[in-house]
Protein backbone atom coordinates (compact mmCIF):
# COMPACT_ATOMS: atom_id res chain seq x y z
CA UNK A 1 0.00 0.00 0.00
CA UNK A 2 1.10 3.41 -0.97
CA UNK A 3 0.03 6.84 0.22
CA UNK A 4 -0.04 10.22 -2.05
CA UNK A 5 0.12 13.68 -0.21
CA UNK A 6 -0.09 16.32 -2.48
CA UNK A 7 1.14 19.20 -0.69
CA UNK A 8 0.13 22.27 -2.51
CA UNK A 9 -3.37 21.04 -1.66
CA UNK A 10 -2.76 20.92 1.74
CA UNK A 11 -4.49 23.34 3.52
CA UNK A 12 -2.89 23.19 7.26
CA UNK A 13 -6.21 21.65 8.44
CA UNK A 14 -3.70 19.03 10.35
CA UNK A 15 -6.58 16.09 10.99
CA UNK A 16 -4.13 13.81 9.08
CA UNK A 17 -0.84 14.79 11.84
CA UNK A 18 -4.06 13.87 14.47
CA UNK A 19 -4.38 10.21 12.92
CA UNK A 20 -1.03 9.00 11.32
CA UNK A 21 2.16 9.84 13.01
CA UNK A 22 3.75 10.23 9.36
CA UNK A 23 2.32 13.23 9.17
CA UNK A 24 3.73 16.29 11.05
CA UNK A 25 3.08 19.75 11.21
CA UNK A 26 5.03 22.39 9.89
CA UNK A 27 3.84 25.66 11.09
CA UNK A 28 5.90 28.07 9.11
CA UNK A 29 4.39 26.38 6.17
CA UNK A 30 0.92 26.05 7.22
CA UNK A 31 1.21 22.43 5.75
CA UNK A 32 1.30 19.16 6.87
CA UNK A 33 4.42 16.90 6.39
CA UNK A 34 5.23 13.37 5.02
CA UNK A 35 7.59 11.88 6.74
CA UNK A 36 10.29 9.64 4.64
CA UNK A 37 8.51 10.46 1.77
CA UNK A 38 9.88 11.45 -1.56
CA UNK A 39 8.80 14.28 -3.77
CA UNK A 40 7.98 12.96 -7.16
CA UNK A 41 6.00 16.35 -9.27
CA UNK A 42 5.74 19.23 -7.89
CA UNK A 43 4.39 19.30 -4.13
CA UNK A 44 3.21 15.12 -4.51
CA UNK A 45 4.87 13.22 -2.26
CA UNK A 46 5.02 9.26 -2.07
CA UNK A 47 5.51 6.80 0.36
CA UNK A 48 5.12 3.12 1.39
CA UNK A 49 2.81 2.32 4.35
CA UNK A 50 3.94 -0.31 7.02
CA UNK A 51 1.44 -3.14 7.34
CA UNK A 52 1.11 -2.16 10.92
CA UNK A 53 0.31 1.45 9.62
CA UNK A 54 -2.26 0.61 6.79
CA UNK A 55 -5.28 1.73 9.02
CA UNK A 56 -3.48 5.00 10.47
CA UNK A 57 -3.38 5.83 6.63
CA UNK A 58 -6.89 5.29 5.77
CA UNK A 59 -8.37 7.56 8.82
CA UNK A 60 -5.23 10.36 7.46
CA UNK A 61 -6.53 9.98 4.06
CA UNK A 62 -10.28 10.24 5.15
CA UNK A 63 -9.76 12.57 7.73
CA UNK A 64 -8.42 15.44 5.03
CA UNK A 65 -11.22 18.07 4.40
CA UNK A 66 -9.34 19.04 1.15
CA UNK A 67 -8.60 15.54 -0.49
CA UNK A 68 -4.28 16.31 0.02
CA UNK A 69 -4.00 12.39 0.58
CA UNK A 70 -4.71 9.47 -1.66
CA UNK A 71 -4.35 5.78 -0.55
CA UNK A 72 -3.29 2.78 -3.59
CA UNK A 73 -3.41 -0.63 -3.23
CA UNK A 74 -0.54 -2.85 -4.10
CA UNK A 75 -1.83 -3.47 -7.37
CA UNK A 76 -2.18 0.63 -7.85
CA UNK A 77 -5.84 0.78 -7.53
CA UNK A 78 -6.70 3.78 -5.85
CA UNK A 79 -8.78 3.24 -2.28
CA UNK A 80 -8.86 6.48 -0.78
CA UNK A 81 -9.61 9.75 -2.95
Amino acid sequence: MRVEYDKDTCIGMFQCVAEWDAFERDEDAGKAVLADSEETDGDLFVREVPDDAELDAKFAARACPVDAIAIYDDDGEQLIP
